[in-house]
């Protein structure tokens, strides 16, 4: 029996249903990830939702592209040897206990994600840390036994999403918001970066206690390291060009705003120039691509379409917005949209999303005389808070990928990173984005 929801269609029921059935399967891996995806496919036409072709448009959504060029990418740099040289140069600088290794691999993909798409800075990273992880003489990592395997690899990721939130080209979600705002580029990053940092140093703390370690640290030490780089010696050929060729593709990445390039096309323009350069084959980007993860996450922006276009998204956003009455206070208001935008970015994209309550939240500040992007600005950075599970964002998913943490554990370690990540946005926005917000 379908209870009737006023305002909302069959197709808009008949979605709402079918996303608590894709929150289930993914959440239980019932079926592998990949095989849910594909069910979310074919039963859109059969429940009345849309037809087929327009179920499979998740498949053209360019982050497919970002994440096929970014596995490519990563294989490339992990094949010519310059992940191995960066790890060891990483670790002669930083010690080689386990606590400052997951502060590196936390860091690395941080800082670098607050430049370039935090997909492609988890997938150029993820090499290095997998070498690091073999460092420790973790052998059970792939069969999900290792707490230390848990930990780097959910910090690379965590830590991605997290130092996007340092600048406006950090993440889409951040973008949208800075469009409708017109929030100058450093204003961004006087609130954004004290965000990031300390969301980074939250991450890195949080996942030392629910994951502790079970290894120390590298046996050796230091004389390990610096015997191994120096047993190396100078970089070779391949390694020379994968890390010009790398240069060259973060440079793009950079300077999108002057180029007019894309982050996703620019994915694969780094892609192919390894190819070119004959530091990988395709044979390699065959069997080293994740095909599987690259189905479910098509399935999953299949599903986030599907609550766009029948207006199952917005009516859950309109309804829940209702309940706080006509005169809700400010805290109140961003408390309920950041909520929505946190729960809705668990299985849905995250650029849709933002595209549906950035809009919003502007005109909620129109309408009640709040300084541009009070709202604005916490639901963009909330739409990224996507910590919970794999189908939240192509870096979780990735690191579910490897075998090395499952959705119950992405779970046990996301649920308290939202809610830290909730309170320290809402304490930034404010407080150190108050100033800059009512300057604009």
């Amino acid at each position: 029996m379908i209870i009737p929801l006023d305002g909302l269609s069959f197709a808009g029921h008949a979605s709402l249903a079918l996303l608590v059935f894709a929150v289930i399967m993914w959440g239980t891996e019932t079926v592998p990830l990949a095989v849910t995806s594909l069910i979310i496919l074919f039963i859109q036409p059969i429940m009345g939702i849309t037809s087929f072709d327009n179920a499979v448009i998740g498949f053209a959504n360019p982050i497919l592209f970002l994440m096929i060029g970014g596995f490519i990418i990563a294989e490339a740099i992990r094949k010519s040897g310059l992940a191995k040289r960066i790890t060891y140069y990483m670790l002669s600088r930083l010690g080689t206990t386990s606590n400052m290794t997951l502060f590196a691999a936390i860091f690395s993909t941080g800082l670098m994600s607050a430049w370039i798409e935090n997909v492609v800075a988890f997938a150029m990273l993820l090499p290095v840390i997998k070498e690091v992880i073999s460092l420790m003489g973790v052998k059970d990592a792939k069969w999900g036994k290792s707490n230390f395997a848990k930990a780097m690899i959910l910090g690379a990721s965590y830590g991605s999403l997290a130092g996007g939130f340092g600048t406006e080209i950090g993440t889409a979600p951040n973008l949208m918001a800075a469009a409708y705002t017109k929030i100058p580029f450093l204003d961004w990053m006087i609130f954004g970066f004290p965000l990031a940092i300390i969301l980074m140093l939250i991450i890195w703390k949080v996942l030392g206690i629910i994951f502790p370690s079970e290894v120390k640290e590298i046996k050796g030490g230091k004389e390990v390291i610096n015997s191994t780089i120096d047993k190396m010696g100078p970089m070779t050929r391949n390694e020379k060009f994968s890390l010009a060729i790398l240069s060259f593709t973060i440079f793009l990445w950079v300077t999108t705003q002057f180029t007019g390039l894309n982050s996703y096309s620019i994915a694969l323009i780094g892609a192919t120039l390894f190819f070119i350069f004959g530091i990988i084959d395709w044979k390699d980007a065959q069997k080293n691509v994740d095909w599987g993860l690259i189905v479910f996450f098509g399935g999953a922006l299949s599903l986030g379409a599907a609550l766009l276009n029948t207006g199952a998204a917005s009516w859950l956003i309109k309804d829940l917005v209702s309940l706080v009455g006509n005169d809700p206070s400010t805290l109140i208001m961003t408390l309920i949209l950041m909520g929505i935008a946190v729960v809705l970015t668990q299985v849905m994209s995250n650029i849709a999303l933002s595209a549906i309550l950035i809009p919003l939240s502007v005109t909620f500040e129109s309408a009640t005389g709040l300084p541009t992007g009070t709202y604005a600005v916490p639901v963009a950075i909330s739409c990224s808070m996507s910590f919970m599970f794999p189908m939240a964002d192509p870096t979780v998913a990735m690191a579910h990928g490897t075998g090395y943490v499952s959705v119950k554990e992405i779970l046990k370690a996301g649920v308290p990173l939202v809610i830290i990540g909730l309170i320290m946005t809402l304490i930034i926005v404010f407080t150190i984005a108050r100033p800059v917000l009512a300057g604009i």
